[in-house]
């Protein structure tokens, strides 16, 4: 999920990492992997990432790439990763494949065509990214490698996420999605995957930024539109959260204007009560194996060892250097 309009209601302030330090955080696992799947496909070689079988495990780069800013800054990620997609998500889905066929056949003209811009199929590879059953399972097995704790979400990994937040088991959520903010996350972490320091939301400051309640923030969002429905037509982040001052709730602002939205007390309850898990555990105790997870990378996966080297070497100095003794 992810409707970016959130971010004109949100409060987000930039947050530096020594801040972080001691933090447990819990990562929407889909959402940080495709960030850095399609960044590793932009940006390295194809045959750096596909195997001689025809697999692509540009995960793997990205992982490695990934992780070290994590421990170079005592932060524990936990990654969680969604479970099934909820039925009233199905046409998003169906709306994604749509576009990323699209995609896949201009990629295809692309590399026919010898005028072709290098860069032009750089981005069209990297929109057509998805995460396979090999990207699914290889990202599993590193992180596991790597003994980083794994969290298995009934349904939207960012909803557990949020939940996990909620009641005590992790610091922050960690997406680029806002909607962990509908999902009532305290705080949210952004920008993880970029170079500089994250961002961070925070849901409390905002329900007072803007005299709502969790309720009040929903139904603003959902007049907006989200993932599971349309917005109305003319209603943006001001013009909603407006509408539920003024009337008080979702159905009094729709009937206030003669309107419905098929589903509403439905979309609101995959917001405010979500299907999420208290089954996990988390081992915040990290001892990675790092020559087993070089191995599986560049052995098992023929992933070339300059690609992820630099990486492997800043997960192993990290445990040294940052003086994590909680990990050790």
């Amino acid at each position: 999920m992810g409707n970016a309009d959130l971010r004109q209601l949100a409060v987000i302030e930039p947050i530096a990492y020594e801040e972080l330090s001691g933090s447990i955080v819990a990562v929407d696992a889909h959402n940080w992997l495709y960030r850095y799947l399609t960044t590793t496909v932009k940006f390295t070689r194809t045959d750096a990432y596909t195997t001689d079988d025809g697999f692509e495990v540009a995960n793997l780069i990205g992982i490695v790439q990934g992780l070290p800013k994590f421990f170079e800054h005592d932060v524990t990620p936990v990654f969680v990763f969604d479970g099934g997609v909820t039925e009233l998500k199905a046409d998003e889905v169906d709306a994604r494949r749509e576009q990323r066929e699209q995609y896949e056949t201009q990629l295809e003209a692309a590399r026919e065509d010898d005028a072709a811009d290098a860069a032009e199929i750089a981005t069209l590879e990297s929109r057509t990214q998805r995460l396979t059953e090999t990207i699914q399972r290889t990202t599993r097995e590193l992180l596991e490698l790597l003994d980083v704790p794994i969290v298995e979400a009934p349904a939207e990994g960012e909803a557990q996420a949020a939940y996990m937040t909620r009641v005590g088991d992790a610091d922050y959520a960690g997406s680029e999605d806002y909607d962990t903010l509908l999902l009532g996350a305290p705080y949210t972490l952004r920008g993880l995957t970029s170079k500089g320091d994250p961002e961070c939301m925070d849901f409390e400051a905002t329900l007072a930024e803007h005299e709502l309640t969790w309720e009040g923030l929903v139904d603003a969002a959902i007049l907006m539109g989200t993932d599971f429905n349309d917005g109305l037509d003319g209603v943006g982040p001001k013009t909603a959260v407006k509408l539920i001052r003024e009337y008080g709730d979702l159905h009094a602002a729709l009937e206030a204007r003669g309107e419905r939205i098929e589903g509403a007390d439905r979309i609101r309850s995959l917001f405010l009560d979500p299907p999420v898990t208290d089954e996990y555990e988390i081992d915040t105790t990290i001892e990675p194996d790092v020559g087993a997870a070089r191995r599986y990378v560049t052995e098992t996966w023929e992933v070339p060892a300059d690609e992820v080297e630099r990486g492997f070497e800043r997960i192993e100095s990290s445990f040294v250097q940052t003086g994590l003794d909680r990990w050790s």
